[in-house]
């Protein structure tokens, strides 16, 4: 038999060989990576920095570990070339291996911004281990990072570096932090809570050049306004990973496009995690990844099962001021009822007939979050 191969190492690859050990002893199984292989949870990247945690600190285990405990081969430093789904295999390592099932967990890329500048090359991004390791080093020693991006991502990452000692400039285009995600009060509330911690914001604005400086890094922002710095951290968000299945002739749109099987458009190939849409949803979030890692799972062990997605608060790591939110529901027409306090702003997105369809909670207001997605629709039943 044919081994199951699985492109990529991250959370939703070795989550979903972990789901399929449940069901599975037996059936043979390759996990195929281009990095080292080390098995790690990525969203605590954005706040291992005040902690002091190394890269080799994250990291739960080493690939030969995991291949151990999966019962599997893994391949490190193997970046797949091609994917051939009429004779059922790939290359990758000098190797053309043949599959029964391929599941490609590929991930998704940073954006990179688009800066002149002698220095735009030197511009960093935290995506995986050894990005964080890299950047880790790259700010030991120094006092001042700025941050090109005020969304989830920047924003943790501006707690975290701000709860280190770093004084953290942010860059973001929008008015108020989280403008795809958070009603403008409760984005404001966030706001207010990173620049207590001592966050400069700099809303309204984008970079436009990084050059080199006697000490540092010059970042000069569309108003021609410069900021004196010694790290920069792009982060304005990612782009799925659908390039190796384009090429094998898989159907793509904003992520390589699967059903509720997760199935792609290419005979026994399956995606999820961050490079997959599913029926339409691209939600690069942990909990999207976990459900859709047990459905494939029994899947693949003979038990065809369709995702469900709940409805899934998302929880910004930014204790200077705590953040829920839970996106609207589909398409309903609906407005914010936002109440305000000193215990943070409670924000419910509701439609006509007052039923709940999201949520944004700042401060003790997140508390409640668990009690209100209870009241919201599945994100996809």
């Amino acid at each position: 038999m044919e081994p199951i191969v699985i492109i990529g190492s991250g959370l939703a690859g070795y989550t979903l060989a972990r789901e399929l050990r449940k069901l599975d002893q037996a059936v043979p199984l390759v996990i195929i990576t281009a990095d080292d292989g080390r098995y790690y949870s990525k969203p605590l990247l954005s706040n291992a920095l005040a902690q002091g945690k190394t890269a080799d600190q994250l990291a739960g285990a080493f690939a030969p570990a995991m291949a151990e405990q999966l019962n599997a081969e893994v391949l490190v430093f193997s970046r797949v070339e091609d994917i051939d789904p009429v004779a059922r295999s790939v290359r990758a390592a000098q190797r053309v291996i043949a599959y029964s099932k391929l599941v490609l967990a590929l991930g998704a890329d940073p954006v990179r911004p688009q800066l002149a500048g002698d220095a735009a090359d030197s511009v960093l991004s935290v995506n995986d281990l050894m990005d964080y390791a890299r950047f880790r080093e790259r700010i030991t020693g120094t006092r001042r990072v700025t941050i090109l991006g005020g969304g989830l991502i920047g924003c943790e990452f501006a707690n975290d570096l701000s709860h280190a000692g770093h004084l953290v400039d942010i860059v973001h285009p929008a008015l108020y932090p989280l403008d795809r995600l958070l009603p403008e009060a409760a984005a404001q509330d966030l706001q207010r809570g990173l620049a207590g911690v001592g966050v400069t914001w700099h809303l309204g604005h984008t970079a436009t050049a990084v050059n080199r400086a006697a000490a540092g890094y010059a970042v000069t922002l569309d108003d021609g306004a410069v900021i004196a710095t010694d790290a920069v951290l792009a982060a304005i968000g990612l782009r799925p990973r659908v390039t190796l299945a384009q090429a094998a002739g898989i159907r793509a749109a904003r992520g390589i496009q699967v059903n509720r099987l997760l199935e792609t458009s290419a005979a026994d190939v399956y995606a999820l995690g961050d490079c997959a849409e599913v029926a339409g949803h691209v939600l690069p979030y942990v909990m999207p990844l976990m459900a859709q890692a047990r459905a494939l799972a029994a899947t693949l062990a003979g038990t065809p099962t369709e995702v469900v997605y709940p409805a899934m608060p998302v929880i910004v790591k930014t204790p200077a001021c705590p953040v829920a939110v839970a996106t609207v529901a589909g398409e309903v027409a609906g407005s914010w009822q936002v109440a305000c306090g000193e215990e943070g702003v409670c924000a419910l997105y509701q439609d006509e007939g007052q039923d709940l369809l999201g949520f944004a909670l700042t401060g003790k207001q997140a508390g409640q979050r668990q009690a209100l997605a209870r009241q919201l629709p599945a994100l996809m039943p």
